[in-house]
């Protein structure tokens, strides 16, 4: 199967929103309220550097991810890509299709003149983090975070 990944549109939000909430983790921090996700949408769009892609097979959403060009002081002044809330649908894992996303995030990644693809994981997600293993990724830092 083929999927063609493109910058997301407002209009995909919805579709882009069901992947983030279609596993045991977004089930529970997802809301079902589109407005809030629209208006992040509409100021990731003017912020400038920080795209929602997704990846469509047939008319439809089956993969979506989040890249952020962050220009930095550290690692001797190095621009970095920040890859966040990457999902694939579930009846469609295990056809290539991360390699493929990952691939299509490196291509923008390189093309913004970045040195460095970073992400975070949630610590249950064993079978992501195998699977960026075997891309090539480094569980090289210890993450934090904290709500506000």
């Amino acid at each position: 199967m083929r999927v063609a990944f493109r910058e997301a549109e407002r209009a995909d939000v919805t579709a882009i929103v069901a992947l983030l909430r279609d596993d045991a983790l977004g089930a529970a921090r997802e809301g079902s309220d589109i407005a809030p996700y629209l208006a992040a949408f509409d100021a990731m769009a003017g912020e400038g550097g920080n795209l929602a892609v997704v990846g469509e097979a047939d008319g439809r959403i089956v993969a979506t991810y989040q890249i952020t060009f962050i220009a930095g002081l550290s690692l001797s002044a190095a621009r970095r890509a920040q890859i966040e809330g990457v999902r694939v649908a579930r009846d469609m894992r295990g056809q290539g299709i991360g390699r493929a996303m990952f691939a299509d995030a490196e291509a923008r990644a390189r093309a913004a003149g970045c040195r460095l693809m970073q992400l975070t994981m949630n610590a249950t997600r064993t079978d992501s983090a195998a699977f960026y293993d075997r891309l090539g990724f480094v569980p090289s830092h210890v993450g934090y975070k904290r709500p506000l």
